[in-house]
């Protein structure tokens, strides 16, 4: 998997002998973007992969095709705004997935299958958790439905990433060369949007193609009261599994449906993710010293020079304690967010799926092992996804439940400052402890929380 943030190159195949000749790589190994200096314009893909001045012979009508994508191609560059041109994003990811992925909707018999799964989740779910419904509708998602409904979310992830790339070498350059590069910084800002829209819609594809809800990486990416399942991924995730197909739609609708409960009735929960990202990504620092003895050399009239300068990894970001800080924050929230939906959903189904217990296993394992959404995300954003406490996360929940019962339990989510902390994942028999002291007088757990001593008083049994 790939370490390298959102719209830095690979390494080269050629100079790489892991992976000289290897094929199917994802987009990133086909110049599909990954930053500067590709040989092509990001994002140009020639009409039906061919070369017109091939073996075959010359091709005018190819060949102006291949101009026409081209012109397309800087027409956006020179109209689109941000760092990210995200039209050229959708446009990539359309195209890679092709008419069966991307733009086939789900057959009527789908439709009804997913909305009846989901239907049957809901009744499930209600004696196992006290938040109640939170999905208001329940749509089956093609893989290109599935690019629509969450672009505006990757849009948010994504930014802080590129900014602070694009920006980062323009950042060490003397104002004296920033002044006589002129327009040119801003035809590289261009450009670098479409080298990361290019990044975004491969990457997009990839795993548009491959994942199973709207909320399975754990971050409410859709619509809010939205619950969307992609019945053509499900149908593929389900061969070789041995359970029966409508086994697997309704296990799955149950973690969707859990997921949008949480999402919906705990107001502060999508901001407080989202943002945690956000701020993982707004910690990346460019060590940029190297940069700094190069700029009185560098020539704005000489664009090969800045595509070298963009794709030597020279600019490759430095881990930064805000960073680490951030990440220890959305790991422990990740692992808290699955592993209640773990325990909710495995109540919740109890004997009625009999092979829900393997299931549940085979999902943890897609995700420890950095399945498709992990690829992603350490691809777009530099981290990897992962609720690595999961288990000890459950745990938790599992010991709150017995101690304190479903209201008890999810009572936790009522406050940001009642979650709990790395530390309780180590001891979750204190948590749930000191939570049957402080719950009934939830403003001694915001002190406590705040490091002040709450004031003496009675206390109740």
């Amino acid at each position: 998997m790939s370490d390298l943030p959102f719209g830095f190159s690979g390494s080269d195949p050629d100079k790489d002998p892991e992976r000289k000749g290897k094929d199917n790589q994802g987009p990133q190994e086909h110049g599909q973007g990954f930053g500067f200096g590709q040989g092509v314009p990001p994002g140009f893909v020639p009409p039906g992969g061919q070369n017109p001045f091939g073996a075959g012979g010359f091709d005018m009508n190819q060949l102006g095709q291949m101009l026409s994508q081209l012109g397309q191609v800087l027409s956006q560059a020179s109209t689109s705004s941000g760092p990210v041109n995200y039209d050229l994003a959708k446009q990539l990811a359309m195209q890679q997935l092709g008419p069966s992925g991307g733009t086939n909707r789900p057959t009527a018999q789908q439709e009804s299958a997913v909305a009846d799964a989901v239907r049957l989740a809901e009744l499930w779910l209600d004696p196992a958790t006290a938040l109640p419904a939170g999905a208001r509708k329940v749509v089956a998602w093609s893989a290109g439905d599935w690019v629509e409904g969450t672009l505006p979310s990757w849009q948010r992830l994504c930014d802080p990433v590129a900014r602070q790339m694009s920006g980062a070498w323009v950042d060490a350059m003397p104002e004296e060369a920033k002044q006589a590069a002129g327009p040119l910084l801003s035809m590289v800002g261009q450009m670098g949007g479409l080298a990361f829209g290019s990044q975004l819609g491969g990457s997009l594809a990839q795993l548009g193609s491959e994942v199973l809800t709207s909320t399975e990486v754990g971050l409410p990416l859709g619509a809010e009261g939205v619950a969307a399942l992609l019945p053509a991924n499900v149908e593929k995730f389900t061969e070789g599994l041995g359970r029966p197909a409508s086994e697997v739609l309704v296990f799955l609708a149950a973690r969707e449906a859990a997921h949008h409960r949480l999402f919906t009735h705990v107001p502060w929960l999508r901001q407080r993710l989202m943002s945690t990202v956000e701020e993982f990504a707004k910690g990346i620092k460019v060590d940029t010293s190297a940069l700094e003895s190069l700029a009185g050399q560098f020539d704005p009239a000489n664009p090969q020079a800045l595509e070298e300068v963009m794709s030597s990894g020279m600019l490759q970001p430095q881990n930064t304690p805000e960073q680490q800080a951030a990440l220890a924050r959305l790991e422990t929230l990740l692992a808290l967010v699955e592993g209640w939906v773990d325990v909710v959903v495995a109540e919740a189904v109890g004997d009625r799926l009999p092979g829900a217990e393997a299931l549940r296993e085979t999902l943890r394992r897609r995700r420890a092992s950095g399945g498709p959404a992990e690829q992603t995300f350490a691809t777009l954003v530099g981290l990897e996804l992962r609720p690595r406490r999961l288990r000890a996360a459950a745990g938790l929940w599992r010991l709150m439940t017995d101690k304190h019962g479903v209201t008890g339990r999810d009572s936790v989510w009522d406050h940001p400052d009642f979650i709990p902390t790395s530390a309780d994942l180590d001891d979750p028999l204190e948590f749930a402890e000191r939570w049957g002291e402080s719950s009934v007088d939830p403003i001694a757990e915001l002190k406590r929380t705040e490091g002040e001593a709450p004031e003496e008083g009675p206390t109740s049994s």
